[in-house]
């Protein structure tokens, strides 16, 4: 059921791990929708809860006022490797909105606490792949100030359906 207000203020953000159970769950959905948006198996980036340890990374999870999560979104730290990321890289991982959720503006105030997070934490530029298939997440990243990344990163950096943004912090 779509919640039936816009009133973010008693939405909190709370610092989770990536194991924790709340995590695993929305995890869990938004690979649903990788499959069914993609048709695969989800995103195969390897990723492990110690990557969203700060000061390393963090990862977030939005919970309205009865503790039910309602969205998501982490940044690990990444430095120069084979992969296209650059020394002071920190890449934006998880973002997710529940459908019921979706409209209230929790991925831009998840977006904002995680580029403050990383900047405090010594990172120069946040980074993200996204897909063409996501259309939703491209306009929040280009509307929040991203644009085309110089050269494709990732896991994903040389599929023809990826997208890779950047951000100066």
């Amino acid at each position: 059921m779509p919640i039936q207000t816009a009133d973010t203020t008693r939405v909190h953000l709370r610092p989770v791990t990536f194991a924790h159970p709340d995590a695993v769950a929305l995890n869990d959905r938004v690979q649903r929708e990788y499959v069914e948006r993609y048709g695969d198996d989800g995103d195969v980036t390897f990723l492990e809860p110690a990557m969203f340890t700060p000061p390393r990374g963090l990862y977030l999870i939005a919970y309205d006022e009865n503790g039910t999560p309602l969205a998501t979104g982490g940044w690990r730290g990444m430095d120069e490797n084979g992969e296209g990321y650059e020394n002071g890289d920190a890449e934006l991982k998880r973002m997710y909105v529940t459908p019921e959720a979706r409209g209230l503006g929790l991925a831009r105030r998840i977006l904002a606490a995680l580029e403050t997070d990383a900047k405090a934490a010594g990172r120069v530029r946040m980074v993200l792949e996204t897909g063409t298939k996501q259309p939703e997440a491209i306009a929040l990243y280009t509307s929040s100030g991203y644009t085309p990344a110089p050269a494709k990163f990732g896991y994903y950096r040389f599929h023809d359906l990826s997208r890779c943004y950047a951000k100066a912090l």
